[in-house]
């Protein structure tokens, strides 16, 4: 039996959820989004709760089960909440300022980085060492954090880059004469 999967996914107020098949649709005061699970597994609506339930004792069945129940689940966060990582920049002269659509970061290169924001999401600067990503989707929000890091990942040594808020960053020591 899979501990996620049996409970139910309670529906907020102001967030509403149509059933069509094997295709799920939340809607809610953030937008819309939708989830279409495997065969696997049956999704039913009853008492502002979707249900998820296997179709068989299948070890794929049961993988799905709790899988399914997640993305549902986060199709219910992210139209009502929405999603956020939080990025912090350390390093002398490394800062991050928005313009129109396009990050424009200041990484120790020759040169500034532009990177272009995807539809969907929605990055800030509220400091010039700060970055806000916000969406409605968990998987995009995640990924547009991740290819902001990636530009510069903070080393080891003193500790310089882009870090998500909170990540400690394993230190090591210099080398020694």
């Amino acid at each position: 039996m899979s501990r996620i999967g049996k409970r139910p996914v309670a529906l907020p107020s102001g967030v509403t959820a149509s059933v069509s098949g094997q295709s799920v649709e939340v809607k809610g005061p953030k937008g819309t989004r939708s989830f279409t699970a495997t065969d696997d597994v049956t999704l039913t609506v009853e008492n502002d709760a979707i249900n998820v339930a296997p179709r068989g004792l299948s070890k794929r069945a049961r993988q799905q089960w709790g899988m399914s129940r997640s993305m549902v689940q986060n199709l219910v966060t992210g139209v009502s909440e929405g999603f956020k990582k939080e990025l912090e920049i350390q390093g002398v002269g490394y800062r991050a300022q928005m313009q129109g659509k396009t990050l424009k970061l200041a990484l120790g290169y020759s040169h500034d980085v532009n990177f272009e924001v995807p539809e969907g999401v929605t990055v800030t600067a509220p400091k010039q060492t700060e970055i806000v990503v916000e969406g409605i989707d968990q998987q995009l929000v995640g990924q547009v954090a991740a290819n902001i890091r990636e530009w510069r990942a903070p080393e080891p040594y003193k500790g310089k880059g882009i870090r998500y808020k909170g990540e400690f960053i394993f230190r090591k020591e210099g080398k020694k004469k």
